[in-house]
């Protein structure tokens, strides 16, 4: 059972999600929160698999939360995926720098909703599809210029290469057609570059993978 907290000081948002969330045979939603300081205290308490985080709330935003959460050893296991009302919030590469696995915009469809919830939980970044390649690169374009990362050199070609896939947004699958491997060997190069590089899951390699330089700006493939 997949396990759910959700954060939003929006009640409607909130009933409307846990509606459909707990209408699905291996999802559960076992806690709310209005603002960024309860969720904290119940992701604590709880220890959901999964925090679907407004970005915008009072008292401590979904931000600052989403930073308290990823940065406390003890919730390691606890997805955070960030929600917007807006496709490029400027919050959005901030938030998965800080460690969020994704995010989806509010008005996301519910087949896509519940499937993001189990890609999440299995270990897959969520940049809401159709937009991924172009938010990173509009705020990749607005950071500071690409810079030497630690534990880059310890990566194999294939590595360098897979992750470099990773950051032009393509999937485990799409990676695989595209080296002319199968899906499991393309997971397991992902796996063991996430490794090396400290990352906490497959979006933070993707912010890597532009922050390093081996991915720039404008290049999608």
């Amino acid at each position: 059972m997949i396990r759910v907290l959700l954060a939003d000081d929006q009640v409607l948002v909130r009933a409307g999600f846990r509606a459909l969330l707990d209408a699905q045979p291996d999802i559960e939603v076992t806690g709310e929160a209005a603002d960024g300081e309860q969720a904290v205290t119940l992701v604590r308490e709880l220890a959901p698999d999964l925090v679907l985080m407004d970005i915008r709330m009072p008292v401590v935003d979904g931000l600052d939360a989403t930073r308290r959460i990823t940065s406390d050893a003890a919730l390691e296991g606890v997805r955070v995926v960030m929600l917007t009302t807006f496709e490029l919030d400027e919050y959005v590469f901030e938030a998965i720098r800080s460690g969020a696995s994704g995010f989806l915009v509010k008005d996301t469809e519910p087949d896509e909703l519940v499937r993001a919830v189990r890609a999440v939980v299995d270990g897959d970044a969520l940049l809401s599809p159709g937009v991924t390649r172009r938010l990173i690169e509009e705020f990749a374009a607005r950071s500071k210029e690409p810079t030497g990362l630690a534990g880059l050199s310890e990566l194999t070609e294939r590595e360098r290469e897979v992750m470099a896939l990773v950051g032009i947004g393509l999937s485990n699958e799409e990676i695989a057609r595209r080296l002319v491997v199968s899906p499991l060997t393309a997971k397991t190069h992902v796996s063991r570059t996430m490794v090396k590089l400290g990352a906490r899951d497959r979006a933070q390699l993707v912010v890597l993978a532009y922050e390093s330089g081996l991915v720039r700006p404008g290049w999608l493939g």
